[in-house]
């Protein structure tokens, strides 16, 4: 089984390229982390993890769903990572989780795909970000071959720059940079519930009848890539028109407003 957790959209790209591959079935992390679901899930013997990186390992959210669910029938689990750059030692990691769930470790592979942390990193340009995608098959199909064959994937880099960042910089990075600083929503918003429902971390909520909006930098990105909408439309474009032709910047707010009728009347958010 191949089981993914996605934010903007590269994993899940990822993910449903190797189960069409390996004609393996797909299993959705995002629904069971997002409903905070831990039942048993069968999987079969063999089992691939794709995620992104965040902070040069696995996502927090991810390492603590599988350290609370069952894994059925799985026997051995590889690792797929993709990333803007690099994934430090995140294979170091990934060999004691896999041990924790006494599970056969494979491997971690690392696959290039578009950068998409704007909040510390330059963001491609459409152009640029098509090509990347087609500069990772080979990598992509690698893996595949080496997933068909049942082989373990080569061990990545790690050297004392890759533990230093999955390491010590790791926790440093999520309390300074992923973090959530709550916002309430006014009336102004619609109440149409796309970007609760698409948020995978339950970082949009309602209290008290009102939408209470609470975004960390990670979840703002996510959403705005994946909300078809015309406001969401605009700050895509924006992400990739201004601040993915930018120098690279210490930090970087994003503001975000919706709208909501009540009374058929109409008012704006504000942060």
């Amino acid at each position: 089984m191949v089981l993914y957790f996605t934010g903007t959209g590269n994993s899940r790209y990822l993910a449903r390229r190797i189960a069409e591959g390996l004609e393996m079935p797909l299993y959705d992390l995002n629904a069971c982390i997002k409903a905070g679901d831990t039942a048993p899930v069968q999987t079969g013997r063999d089992v691939v993890l794709v995620t992104p990186t965040y902070a040069w390992r696995i996502p927090r959210v991810v390492s603590e769903w599988l350290g609370k669910t069952a894994l059925t029938g799985a026997e051995r689990i590889w690792f797929v990572m993709d990333c803007g750059s690099e994934i430090g030692n995140a294979a170091g990691y990934n060999r004691q989780l896999a041990a924790q769930k006494q599970l056969q470790y494979m491997g971690t592979a690392q696959i290039i795909m578009p950068e998409n942390y704007i909040a510390m990193f330059n963001a491609p340009q459409k152009e640029q970000a098509r090509s990347i995608v087609e500069q990772a098959e080979p990598a992509l199909q690698k893996v595949l071959a080496q997933l068909k064959a049942g082989q373990e994937f080569p061990p990545p880099r790690e050297n004392l720059y890759d533990r230093f960042m999955s390491g010590p910089v790791n926790p440093v990075f999520y309390r300074f940079f992923v973090k959530a600083d709550a916002f309430r929503a006014t009336d102004a918003c619609i109440g149409c519930g796309r970007c609760a429902e698409l948020c995978p971390l339950n970082n949009v909520r309602l209290e008290n009848g009102n939408r209470v909006d609470v975004y960390n930098t990670e979840v703002i990105i996510a959403l705005a890539f994946r909300i078809r909408s015309q406001g969401a439309t605009r700050l895509r474009e924006y992400i990739l028109r201004t601040l993915g032709a930018a120098n690279k910047r210490p930090a970087i707010n994003i503001l975000m407003a919706c709208t909501r009728k009540t009374d058929g009347r109409s008012r704006q958010i504000s942060n």
